[in-house]
């Protein structure tokens, strides 16, 4: 009778943790779902800057058609990113095209000093600070949510449930590739 009543309150122990713990795996997910779509949404802010970025220099700078047609092709690749690391690969390539955009609006002072060009550069850069702070959020949360997935107990409740571990957002390539958008002017 005795040994019954141990094996039920240890069965009732296991349920109790592991309903615990996969509650708590599936607020981690959520956190990092959630987390990715503030980046989004900073992301997709930058993606509505762009072609009035793009139409502004266009006017100032008509033979750099090469480099206004490589910042809005890798926006529209970054736009249609499938999964987090499309996005990534797509926004290192924005990075690396704005860079040459804005290199080019060096070139032609009356472009630095026009009101809506500096307008859209402000935004584009408050723009950016927020990318940048939504990006470490959702890496903070990866982080915590990979970190409960191989931590020993918990990870045999997130193998059992098919927890699969998410993707960090980093920055890829070239080295210049880990420095922010320059926004000089």
């Amino acid at each position: 009778m005795l040994g019954l009543v141990i094996v039920g309150v240890v069965i009732v122990l296991l349920a109790i943790y592991l309903i615990g713990t996969y509650n708590s795996l599936v607020q981690l997910r959520q956190r990092v779902q959630n987390a990715w779509s503030q980046v989004d949404v900073q992301l997709k802010r930058r993606y509505d800057l762009i072609p009035n970025l793009v139409s502004t220099v266009k006017g100032y700078a008509q033979h750099e058609k090469d480099t206004l047609e490589a910042v809005t092709r890798a926006r529209t690749m970054a736009m249609n990113a499938g999964n987090i690391r499309e996005q990534m690969q797509a926004e290192n390539m924005l990075n690396n095209a704005l860079r040459s955009l804005f290199a080019v609006a060096e070139a032609y002072p009356d472009l630095k000093a026009n009101t809506n060009f500096l307008q859209l550069q402000n935004e584009l850069s408050d723009t950016e600070s927020k990318i940048a702070f939504a990006r470490q959020f959702y890496n903070d949360t990866v982080q915590k949510y990979n970190t409960k997935l191989e931590m020993f107990p918990s990870n045999l409740v997130a193998g059992m449930f098919g927890f699969a571990a998410a993707d960090y957002f980093t920055l890829q390539g070239e080295p210049d590739a880990r420095q922010g958008v320059k926004v000089e002017f």
